[in-house]
């Protein structure tokens, strides 16, 4: 069938042939090709056409007719997007933008600890849902109201809830997958013997699981080797996490026994992550958490990044939910445009001005700090949440450390603290003319007991160059964003990013670091990949991607493949 189709179209241009094999709409029209070549990055890349798939059998015929291209050699591929958002350039790409949010967005299941829902519904939409029974999937990042949940999944997102609760990838029950046969295969956890029946399987899933288990199984001390030594990371792809299929293999080796003492494989942690390099989503199993009702907030305001070394153990003895920070140069962001603040918050001017008072007084009194350090309990009641915060700030003021500190008592007070660490970049994106954000440097990790140490030699390092830019990230687990404004028009602009991404992610490295907590790799940070996990490690990623997909069908070069010589001609600034 699909040949014939081929032979009908072979007169054809791209866009009349796909017009021909999906029910949903082809839309090659300059303002869809000039919104899709953009996300939230610093890259521009123009794509052919883009593709609104109504459903899974769409995307089903339409990787049946680029693999088939692809045999026939033609230059061919497909690149699913969602929201635009990431600031990594994974969603951008030269043939086929797959737009996941027209159609593929419906809320299908609620289960007392589940939700099933289509990739591209908003998580915004997809919370309200869940709140109906007091449920929340809790590894939502701070553009919580305008990423996909499909997306989420794509980069394994995470936020102000990850120091209790992880990232996206740890409520991902069940994923179903368009792969590189055209089918829909659904994955999940697989162990003792139901992984053996897999591995037994006739089939293209089959030889998929026999060709992970293989992989796994012979390079066990190189994966464990190049395990991130941080809490959270989104590059390369998590092989570490898959389980351990080995006893399949030699089942003498009593050690190597999976989860629940037999062997397991689980190739979600692979499609998580990915960035559509491996497949194309189609329906997302997530188990779900209640979240504790009532929350308190502790304030610090840091004038001596020394005194991170006495308050970030302090703190992280406590179990607090949260512990975020922004930079002082965000608090006078939040200072310069005041109204709009007020605006995302839905209050008054003049009633939140009056809410700032004490921390007005505070910063004429002592000063602009250089960093502030929010750290929320959650509770099952007001007094318990408060409780915790009480302590807490007693361990600090006992500890003499010269830390100015604010109770929030509730959820109401912490609310414009909060407003200010979400919207930073938000507004910085709307409100500074003649500039432009850029997100190269802005994902980092490091152990948060290294970041009295870090953080100097940080700041040293873009002290070289004349940038302005905010700091604010999850001090909890050592995830910091930073974000500089550039001018794209200023002559050079391409070798300073060039110079400053090598110089801040060889600091990171040197510290065992990762380049990227939770935004991925895309275009901006795969030239970086082989310097985080080494020659021997990437050669595995590379060889992921020859299992899952050796035609190239899927998000070529942002995981693997891509020198920042390739990366740099797709920058939309000066050269």
């Amino acid at each position: 069938m699909l040949g014939a189709v081929l032979l009908y179209t072979a007169c054809m241009g791209l866009t009349e042939e796909l017009r021909q094999i999906v029910k949903g709409e082809v839309d090659d029209s300059p303002e869809t090709l000039e919104k899709n070549s953009r996300d939230a990055s610093l890259f521009k890349v123009h794509p052919e056409v883009v593709v609104r798939p109504k459903n899974a059998e769409d995307i089903q015929a339409l990787v049946q007719f680029v693999a088939a291209k692809k045999k026939a050699g033609e230059k061919i591929s497909i690149t699913a997007r969602a929201a635009g958002t990431d600031m990594s350039g994974g969603p951008l790409g030269e043939s086929i933008i797959l737009d996941m949010v027209a159609h593929l967005n419906r809320f299908i299941e609620l289960g007392e600890d589940y939700a099933i829902a289509e990739p591209g519904m908003y998580f915004r939409d997809f919370d309200i849902e869940t709140k109906k029974k007091n449920l929340e999937m809790p590894g939502y990042p701070a553009s919580r109201n305008l990423a996909t949940i499909g997306g989420m999944v794509a980069n394994n997102a995470g936020g102000e809830k990850n120091l209790k609760y992880g990232k996206t990838g740890r409520y991902v029950e069940e994923l179903e997958v368009v792969l590189t046969d055209g089918e829909v295969h659904t994955l999940k956890l697989c162990q003792g013997d139901t992984l053996t029946q897999k591995l037994a399987e006739q089939s293209f899933e089959g030889e998929l699981y026999r060709k992970v288990a293989e992989l796994v199984s012979k390079n066990k001390e190189t994966i464990e080797a190049a395990r991130p030594k941080v809490t959270k990371n989104s590059s390369g792809y998590a092989l570490w996490d898959v389980g351990d299929p080995s006893t399949s293999f030699d089942k003498a080796q009593d050690k190597s026994l999976g989860a629940g003492g037999h062997p397991s494989l689980n190739l979600i942690p692979l499609i998580v992550g990915s960035q559509g390099a491996l497949g194309v989503i189609t329906k997302i199993r997530f188990g779900l958490v209640s979240p504790k009702p009532y929350s308190s907030m502790l304030v610090m305001f840091v004038n001596d990044l020394k005194e991170l070394g006495t308050i970030i153990p302090a703190v992280l003895a406590e179990k607090p939910d949260s512990f975020e920070s922004y930079d002082d140069k965000t608090l006078s962001l939040a200072v310069k445009y005041f109204p709009e603040f007020a605006a995302q918050m839905k209050a008054g001017i003049i009633s939140l001005g009056f809410s700032f008072l004490p921390e007005i007084w505070m910063l004429i009194t002592h000063g602009i700090p250089k960093l502030i350090l929010l750290v929320e309990f959650r509770a099952d009641s007001q007094q318990e949440a408060l409780h915790k915060v009480k302590v807490l700030a007693g361990k600090i003021r006992d500890s003499h450390i010269r830390t100015n500190v604010r109770i929030a008592k509730d959820e109401k007070a912490a609310r414009k603290y909060w407003t200010i660490r979400r919207e930073s970049f938000s507004l910085l994106r709307k409100k500074v003319r003649g500039m432009k954000t850029a997100p190269f440097i802005d994902d980092f990790v490091v152990l948060p007991s290294t970041l009295p140490e870090f953080l100097p030699k940080l700041n040293d390092i873009l002290l070289q160059y004349d940038l302005t830019y905010t700091i604010a990230g999850h001090v909890g687990d050592g995830n910091f964003h930073i974000i500089p404004l550039i001018d794209p028009k200023k002559p050079g602009m391409a070798k300073v990013i060039d110079e400053l991404s090598h110089k801040v992610y060889n600091l990171v490295i040197s510290y065992h670091g990762s380049i990227s907590g939770e935004h991925n790799d895309g275009l901006v940070r795969t030239p970086y990949v082989r310097a985080m996990f080494g020659p021997e490690m990437t050669a595995l990623f590379e060889e992921v991607e020859k299992i899952f997909d050796p035609l190239g069908i899927f998000n070529p070069g942002k995981k693997v493949g891509t020198s920042f010589a390739e990366s740099a001609k797709k920058l939309d600034v000066a050269q």
